[in-house]
């Protein structure tokens, strides 16, 4: 069963966000839990990966122009849609806000399971993750009229856990486990992180079945604005990165559709306003038939 959800693994991301859809409350139930997945799927990733070889790519300059494109220059891209769509004032920060989000956790093991630069993705991941404080203040202070004052504890806790913590315990875990014992359990494990994906797409929908549930019609209007917004993510990002070949224009490309709303929503919580988390919710379809597309693209696409 379980090496079957594997090798289906694209599919059944985007099937988990249909099931947390037809059942709300289920998807709301685990909303509260998506952190301790979050740090599992960290953790197993990272144990994976030799932590000198993440470092020196954290030390390169083309992955924090990534970063800076992915964070603040699609931020500015995507206040001019907002404003052309003539969007009020709270979907305007629900839009940019999303568009300041660093790229989700889960991108790594997504990356692994198309066959890409699972590195380049990590790297590109934790930049992304460092600077969400910075864009997110940017996006508060310039569209949010009430005083400004950011949960920075509960960002750099949260950062400390799922980044810095992972990557400390997988380093004692490296230093002190014998690497034949390691490599063991990681050639059994490692095929099965993809699986903890799947809540993500099921825990973070229910806000927008909500909203459905209450005005289908705005609904229909939050899903059509979280598609051109993924598109925009993806597109943009491909076509940037293009030149570097296709392996590396799509790895960017699904990192940039990917985004890690649920620590946004952390942060900043309520100044993010009411349109924050049903925009999000609109979001979990698209995002996760991404890797899908991705895969179609990359068996279509010439180099």
């Amino acid at each position: 069963m379980f090496s079957f959800l594997v090798r289906h693994s694209l599919l059944f991301m985007f099937i988990a966000a249909l099931v947390g859809f037809l059942i709300p409350s289920w998807s709301l139930a685990s909303f509260p839990f998506l952190p301790y997945v979050l740090f599992s799927l960290m953790l197993l990733t990272l144990l994976g990966i030799k932590q000198s070889l993440l470092i020196d790519r954290l030390k390169q300059k083309k992955v924090w122009f990534y970063a800076f494109f992915h964070s603040f220059i699609l931020m500015l891209v995507s206040y001019g849609f907002a404003r052309v769509i003539q969007a009020n004032d709270e979907l305007v920060i629900a839009i940019v806000a999303i568009a300041a989000t660093g790229s989700l956790f889960a991108t790594p093991a997504i990356v692994r399971a198309l066959g890409f630069d699972v590195m380049g993705a990590m790297a590109m991941t934790i930049t992304t993750t460092i600077l969400l404080p910075i864009a997110i203040y940017c996006v508060l202070v310039l569209l949010q009229n009430e005083a400004v004052t950011l949960d920075m504890q509960s960002y750099f806790m949260r950062l400390f856990i799922f980044i810095f913590g992972p990557m400390l315990l997988s380093y004692v875990i490296h230093a002190f486990v014998p690497q034949l014992i390691l490599s063991k359990v990681l050639l059994t494990i490692s095929p099965y992180t993809i699986l903890l994906v799947f809540a993500f797409p099921f825990g973070l929908i229910g806000a927008f079945r909500q909203l459905w549930d209450q005005d289908p019609a705005q609904a229909y209007y939050y899903f059509l604005i979280a598609l051109f917004l993924i598109v925009l993510f993806f597109g943009a990002a491909y076509f940037l990165y293009k030149k570097h070949g296709k392996e590396e224009a799509l790895m960017a490309a699904i990192t940039s559709g990917n985004r890690n709303v649920l620590l946004t929503y952390s942060i900043a919580g309520t100044l993010l306003g009411p349109a924050f988390l049903p925009l999000v919710g609109a979001l979990q379809a698209p995002t996760y038939l991404l890797p899908m597309i991705t895969k179609w693209l990359a068996k279509h696409l010439k180099d």
